[in-house]
């Protein structure tokens, strides 16, 4: 029996992330004067969110409430789950707990950040890290990714059980099965509330096991032939990557590796025991040539068409070691990400285009989900027992088709709460419910700017993609404010000036009547000459064009 300080009040549950969206997975546990953190991921801009590189959840509630906060829990080392951590804890430096591998990989993702002393501590399955009002515990769970946990905070309330993400497979690559019996423990002890991901909630029975694709990887590399293998695969995944490396063995084929972010994980899982695959085996892709492509093997970021990926670039002809040649076998070892079919579509063709032979998952078992479909799920909620449930991590139909299937094995709908992100749920012995909200959204990440991107900024971004841009440059006598040069049109994504030159001296007559009218009244406030130049050009230009350009004039004094 564990024993808690008492009479603290009820437990908060407040996601500030991963709640009708895929990514940006933070979870943050609060009870009394105490804060610990599950997760703290990225997502991956949206197309209107032009120019923005990765979206990481807004952290102000946890800034304001900083000397609460005890650390920071990874259940596993997916971006999703790890890739906001860096910006985190640039604002808080916080300790980070997670699984070997975990901790690995955010090593060098503080490393590529620049940030030293971070407390970073590995942790073993049933460790618990016990704090005054909390004790954070550690479970096995089974994902696409070794090392993955469900995280487990026990209160004198009873237990908050996080999932994390996770599948049932019962003949993982590694053997490492989900820890079935301690989740049956903790379902004895009492488990107040479960969060559980939701990703694959309408997929009807069951996620295959992993094993599978090592079958159909077999099948293609005996057909494969003569043939360099090129294999395109997300990075983390580490058990599909073994599979590769075990085909590739049997077959007597040399691996090489494309892609920097393949490159990190494929070194920290060796060097940590995670990844088995003889010294011998590994070649550098600068020595790729002096092999025969029989004896080829390539793996490669780029399965979900990334514009700037090794597999995108290769396609292209961009690459600057390899060149896709006819009767190349590219195997594409994942599904699509919803929103990535046409990138992926795009690659394909020009894989196709240059002879290559394309194999993708929906041609051959070569890819299975690390996500629990609905029986396995329905199974989660009968082992675990909780009072009361949160479906996480999913677009709101997913959270909402999870929460259905807690009602059909006999949970009450009351006791369940399909939430949003910022939504704060407070549960204790005497009940549970939403109260209120705390400041949440997205943080933009541009390039070194982070969060200086709003949504201003993005409009005038889709303005200026969609509708282009006229600059109108004017020089005025600062003191009888007569025009002294002008007015001068620069467009750009709007029309081609020079056979448009009907619609510049319309344009410029515009511009002239205003400065003209403006001069006879003596007004010499530029702001309202702006805008007058800016709605009359405007109307004329909607008039002649149909179209609404951003019109920027600009005015120098001399």
């Amino acid at each position: 029996m564990i024993l808690f300080k008492k009479n603290v009040g009820k437990v908060k549950v407040i996601p500030l992330g991963g709640m009708n969206e895929i990514g940006k997975n933070m979870t943050v546990i609060e009870y009394g004067d105490e804060i610990v953190i599950i997760d703290a991921g990225l997502s991956f801009p949206e197309d209107e969110m032009l120019g923005i590189d990765i979206v990481i959840p807004d952290i102000s509630y946890l800034v304001k409430n900083r000397d609460k906060i005890k650390g920071v829990f990874i259940t596993h080392g997916h971006e999703d789950h790890i890739g906001g951590l860096p910006y985190f804890l640039k604002k808080i430096n916080v300790p980070v707990y997670g699984s070997r591998l975990s901790i690995g990989l955010i090593e060098v993702k503080l490393k590529e950040h620049k940030l030293e002393n971070v407390e970073l501590h590995a942790v073993k399955p049933l460790e618990k890290i016990k704090f005054k009002n909390l004790e954070v515990e550690f479970l096995k769970a089974t994902h696409s990714i070794p090392d993955a946990y469900s995280v487990a905070v026990h209160t004198d309330q009873g237990i908050i059980f996080h999932t994390g993400d996770f599948k049932i497979d019962l003949t993982p690559i590694d053997g490492d099965v989900m820890d079935f019996h301690r989740i049956c423990e903790l379902s004895s002890e009492g488990v107040l509330l479960m969060l559980s991901d939701s990703t694959n909630a309408e997929r009807p029975g069951s996620t295959m096991s992993e094993k599978n694709v090592g079958k159909g990887l077999d099948e293609l590399f005996t057909k494969a032939g003569e043939s360099r293998i090129i294999v395109a695969t997300f990075a983390s995944n580490i058990h599909r990557l073994q599979q590769i490396v075990d085909v590739a063995k049997k077959y007597g084929r040399k691996v090489s590796v494309s892609g920097r972010s393949m490159l990190n994980v494929v070194s920290v899982a060796k060097d940590l025991g995670y990844l088995d695959i003889d010294d011998d085996m590994i070649i550098d892709l600068n020595e790729i040539d002096s092999y025969e492509d029989k004896e080829l093997v390539i793996i490669t970021t780029g399965s979900q068409g990334e514009p700037m990926s090794a597999l995108a670039r290769m396609a292209n002809s961009e690459h600057k070691k390899i060149e896709i040649k006819k009767g190349d076998l590219v195997i594409i070892s994942a599904h699509p990400i919803p929103g990535n079919e046409k990138l992926i579509s795009k690659v394909i063709n020009f894989l196709l285009e240059k002879g290559a032979d394309v194999v993708s998952c929906d041609i051959a078992d070569i890819h299975v989900s690390g996500h629990a479909c609905q029986e396995e799920l329905k199974m989660m909620l009968r082992l675990v027992k909780p009072k009361y449930f949160v479906p996480a991590h999913g677009e709101y139909r997913m959270l909402k088709r999870h929460a259905e299937l807690a009602e059909e094995i006999g949970m009450s709908e009351e006791n369940i709460f399909v939430i949003s992100t910022g939504d704060v749920v407070e549960a204790g012995i005497d009940g549970a419910a939403v109260k209120g909200r705390v400041p949440t959204g997205n943080i933009l990440v541009d390039g070194l700017g982070v969060g200086d991107v709003g949504n201003i900024v993005l409009r005038d971004r889709k303005h200026l993609s969609e509708d282009g841009l006229m600059t109108i440059v004017v020089t005025i006598s600062k003191d009888e404010g007569k025009v002294l040069a002008g007015p001068d049109i620069i467009s750009r994504g709007f029309v081609y000036v020079r056979e448009s030159e009907d619609l510049m001296d319309g344009a410029k007559q515009i511009v002239r009547d205003v400065l003209g009218e403006c001069e006879e009244k003596s007004i010499k406030e530029w702001a309202y000459l702006k805008n007058n130049i800016k709605d009359q050009l405007k109307e004329y230009l909607y008039q002649k064009t149909k179209r609404n350009p951003m019109i920027l004039p600009i005015i120098m004094e001399v």
